[in-house]
């Protein structure tokens, strides 16, 4: 089985390939639009950025200015840090930084340090690739409804009333479920084994969950009912595999979606 990568610090995770198989595909963002983009949310953020060198050397910066046509980055830097030179001389360097809970990894080539009358830059060339890694229980995406995203589930009181419930968004820690005005109340605090999600016709697995709060929904054009958040509890790993890549593809959809 594949390693965890490290989600929680500005130390780049191992990418090595296990027997042949490439683990870490479904973390991979190689379209050239898309790669352009999380640069640029890099850069209009000043989203600090940790450069990591092979030697275990690190240096903190951010992206200041981007050149699109060139394909170049450019990280501000000091000219009087001792890191640099031995950094543009490996000429190898990975990139950690983090947009919210989403945990981003690019490797930098083709160094060049450029020292200007006010100020000195790092540049490198576009990252061919970036790996994007999600916090656990943090960030959540809004399901794709075409794909009727449900959750198939006996009521917790009723245990003869089987529930379809619509799956209104989702994280790797829970999810929030859609429950008519019709069911018979879900109380928070409840425990329920084998909870059936299917989320499109790629992404099913059964989980525990625990039922978090509830919140009302409307009046609004749509049907009445409540929100149920819930805590997945134990989830297995190739539950948690398949589900972290269907957050991985839907927030690239989402991406697309708002370049098109």
């Amino acid at each position: 089985m594949a390693a965890t990568p490290d989600f929680q610090h500005t130390l780049p995770a191992q990418l090595g390939s296990h027997g042949g198989v490439d683990p870490w595909a479904e973390f991979r963002v190689d379209h050239p639009r898309e790669v352009l983009a999380l640069m640029r949310q890099l850069r209009d953020g000043v989203v600090p950025v940790n450069l990591n060198a092979p030697d275990g050397a690190a240096l903190g910066t951010s992206i200041w200015a981007l050149d699109d046509e060139g394909r170049r980055l450019n990280f501000a830097v000091d000219a009087g840090r001792p890191e640099l030179g031995p950094m543009v001389d490996a000429d190898e360097l990975v990139a950690v930084a983090y947009l919210d809970s989403v945990k981003l990894q690019f490797d930098l080539q083709g160094l060049v340090l450029v020292r200007g009358a006010s100020h000195c830059a790092l540049q490198a060339r576009f990252p061919r690739e970036v790996y994007r890694f999600q916090r656990r229980g943090a960030y959540r995406v809004r399901t794709l409804e075409r794909s009727a995203p449900t959750a198939r589930l006996r009521h917790p009181s009723l245990p003869d009333m089987a529930l379809l419930l619509r799956v209104i968004d989702v994280s790797i820690g829970g999810c929030a479920l859609f429950v008519g005005h019709d069911v018979p109340p879900l109380q928070p605090g409840t425990r329920i084994a084998g909870v059936g999600i299917e989320l499109d016709a790629d992404t099913r697995f059964d989980a525990d969950a625990q039922l978090q709060h509830v919140s009302a929904i409307g009046p609004g054009p749509g049907p009445l009912g409540v929100r149920i958040g819930c805590e997945w509890l134990n989830l297995q790993g190739s539950a948690e595999r398949t589900l972290q890549r269907y957050i991985d593809q839907t927030q690239k959809r989402r991406r697309l979606m708002t370049m098109d």
